[in-house]
């Protein structure tokens, strides 16, 4: 990636300076550098020491050459730091007057912790400032051509974490409230209890033929987009050798995927079905 992107003026003149002792929280949105926003492209150019998750392209690095590059990935099963270390780990820097970008994959705010860390370092009285992020429930579904929401589909959305602080299944989840409460689900980090999940959805009430969308590393090179059901999603997965990260879309919104696919478009290819919703009518209807 060039380093030669200049940015333009900002809304008063200038971008927002990032100053010694600073922590400032930024999102990297889903995988593509290009989907940045111009604040956080503003805090790798200025910033002393980056400090990254896994999620982080490294390419969006290339953006701080002068910055230090600290990892701090949290990967479900492998060894990682701990999340109270890591925290601290913001404040020790901060105090030590460095101009410090903490950068999270999608939103930082969006299952990612980043409220944890905020809290933290306010508590040990670092200023901080907060950039989000595209999510990758909304931003890596668009990339796979699905709408999170389309208003012949639906009117709610509920985004679900597949997993809770110790590894497993959350248990403090009314799988049936989540089950019949919207139209459409997002479920983050659910690979590896995609089995239970899928199950739970069943039993509490969703069709085993319903729409199911897993779009995997999204918005990157190594995209894979797999269309299935609810029923078939575990054994399809396990077949097509799937691995996290990974988002699950649950919901009849997965089959706009048929006349939304823009990137297989791109490649020559032709609409799958034109209306996949069977309406029988023009999209737009006032």
């Amino acid at each position: 990636m060039s380093d030669s992107l200049s940015l333009p003026a900002g809304p008063m003149g200038q971008w927002p300076e990032l100053l010694p002792g600073w922590v400032w929280l930024c999102g990297a949105g889903p995988g593509d550098p290009g989907l940045l926003t111009i604040h956080a492209v503003n805090a790798l150019r200025q910033a002393d020491v980056v400090i990254y998750d896994a999620l982080v392209q490294e390419a969006i690095l290339d953006w701080a050459p002068q910055a230090e590059h600290v990892y701090a990935g949290k990967r479900g099963g492998k060894p990682s730091a701990k999340q109270r270390d890591i925290s601290l780990r913001l404040v020790d820097m901060a105090k030590a007057g460095k101009r410090v970008l903490r950068l999270k994959g999608g939103d930082p705010f969006v299952f990612g912790r980043g409220g944890e860390e905020a809290q933290t370092l306010i508590q040990h009285g670092v200023p901080v400032r907060i950039i989000p992020g595209i999510s990758a429930g909304i931003g890596g579904l668009a990339y796979a051509g699905i709408p999170v929401t389309h208003r012949d589909v639906n009117q709610s959305v509920t985004f679900v974490t597949g997993h809770d602080q110790s590894g497993a299944t959350p248990t403090s989840l009314n799988w049936r409230a989540i089950a019949e409460g919207a139209q459409v689900l997002v479920i983050y980090m659910g690979m590896k209890h995609v089995a239970q999940i899928s199950g739970a959805l069943i039993d509490a009430g969703r069709a085993r033929n319903e729409p199911v969308a897993v779009v995997c590393s999204a918005t990157t090179p190594e995209q894979r987009v797999l269309e299935t059901t609810l029923g078939d999603m575990v054994a399809d997965i396990d077949a097509a050798g799937l691995e996290p990260p990974a988002i699950l879309c649950v919901g009849r919104s997965v089959l706009m995927r048929q006349v939304l696919d823009w990137q297989g478009l791109m490649a020559g290819e032709s609409p799958r079905n034109l209306d996949p919703l069977n309406r029988g009518r023009p999209a737009e209807v006032s």
